[in-house]
């Protein structure tokens, strides 16, 4: 680590734009430190982290990503894996290396478990650290607040020795500790609290979860997940469409269980997982697999409808984001941040959580309602176009870095000096 980040000596401040005369050019550049664990099966984070990189990118900003791969576990014992989840030797001595050449203007991590691990908040000295959180694994060593297909929240606000004792990380009692253990350890020395200059959460709905978790609500802000997808053509839309991880926390056997009394319709299935031979089974599930992005929006070009029974926490939605950018409504279950995005009888339809008859009757009305259903999706669009695009969110990630350099800059201010 350089000598200027190692004592706290001031920063250069951002770097002015150089793209010619008039406002663009006055807006701030930053060097951004991007960090990332990336999980086995690609999903909506690691999304996430590419399309942030390129808007980063395209506004004029210097990134720098430093990723792990959760493909690394397969070569290490369940000793190292649990070592290093609770402090990682090698995010330490690699991401100080980084800052020393790369010299950033901030740090935006993205997941670190297990790999990179919370030993990050020392790793990077001085430098403001932003944190993107994708879900609720500071609070909950499963990290949805889930138990046995259900909302729990035993550990919300507490040291979470209950998450351990259930085995809520993959039904195991020695990896629940471990992360347990993790969680408890860096909530204790301050690690969440003090040394996270500025969380981003993409919900109102998370933001308030992390502040009843105990999270410092002074460094907590909304920011939303972006799409970029171009207006849709008008034409006839018909069926329905589920899109994500194919898992029970999803609502799949609610859907399925609502199908059975809804003859009428069909939904296509677009994604992979556990519950992939329900999925299958069901006459009017038809599963399509994994696709590439460009085939899940066409397919969201041709449906009348996006269907999210969840019975989990959502922090947001990001296949919901996609269908609004595609002019498509949503029926979705009412929690979690799915309730901060949809707007019930505007942009689509809030059901119960985990009730099949309401679903039913929400897809029934779908059947049946085309034309009001059709509206909802342009007022889908009109939603996406207003908030959700990457140039509103440069806006708000700019806020945001802000935002997080004063919070850092008053912290050092009133460090004593040695």
């Amino acid at each position: 680590m350089t000598a200027a980040i190692a004592t706290g000596a001031p920063r250069a401040g951002p770097r002015a734009g150089t793209d010619g005369p008039g406002e663009a050019s006055r807006a701030p550049r930053y060097r951004v430190l991007l960090v990332h664990n990336y999980y086995q099966q690609r999903g909506g984070e690691d999304a996430v982290v590419e399309a942030e990189e390129a808007l980063l990118r395209a506004h004029g900003h210097e990134v720098r990503l430093y990723a792990r791969r959760n493909d690394e576990i397969g070569a290490m014992s369940a000793l190292r894996a649990a070592r290093d989840a609770l402090w990682s030797r090698r995010t330490v001595r690699e991401i100080g290396a980084e800052i020393a050449a790369f010299r950033p203007d901030l740090v935006h991590a993205h997941n670190t478990f297990p790999l990179i691990s919370p030993s990050l908040c020392w790793a990077v000295g001085d430098v403001p650290l932003v944190q993107t959180l994708h879900n609720f694994r500071l609070l909950c060593p499963q990290a949805m607040f889930l138990r046995n297909g259900a909302v729990c929240e035993d550990c919300l606000g507490r040291l979470p020795w209950r998450g351990a004792l259930h085995r809520c990380y993959r039904a195991s009692l020695p990896q629940s500790a471990a992360v347990a253990a993790m969680i408890g350890v860096h909530r204790t020395i301050g690690s969440f609290a003090h040394k996270v200059a500025l969380y981003l959460a993409p919900s109102a709905f998370c933001r308030d979860k992390l502040i009843a978790g105990g999270l410092p609500a002074e460094r907590i802000a909304v920011k939303p997940h972006f799409v970029d997808v171009a207006p849709p053509a008008e034409g006839a839309r018909r069926g329905g469409l589920f899109v994500g991880r194919l898992a029970a926390e999803k609502g799949l056997d609610v859907l399925a269980r609502a199908l059975d009394e809804v003859p009428e319709a069909e939904i296509a299935v677009v994604g992979d997982g556990p519950e992939s031979p329900r999925v299958r089974a069901h006459p009017r599930l038809r599963a399509l697999g994994r696709l590439p992005r460009a085939e899940v929006l066409a397919a969201m070009r041709r449906a009348a409808y996006l269907v999210m029974p969840s019975i989990c926490f959502e922090t947001f939605g990001l296949a919901a984001l996609e269908a609004f950018a595609s002019g498509l409504p949503v029926i979705a279950s009412r929690t979690g941040g799915l309730a901060d995005l949809v707007e019930d009888g505007r942009t689509g339809l809030l059901v119960a959580p985990g009730s099949a008859g309401a679903l039913r009757d929400a897809l029934r009305w779908a059947h049946s309602h085309a034309d009001a259903l059709a509206q909802m999706g342009r007022n889908a669009r009109a939603a996406y176009e207003r908030g959700y695009t990457g140039a509103a969110n440069h806006e708000l990630l700019m806020a945001a870095y802000a935002r997080a350099r004063n919070t850092q800059d008053a912290g050092n201010t009133r460090r004593p000096t040695q």
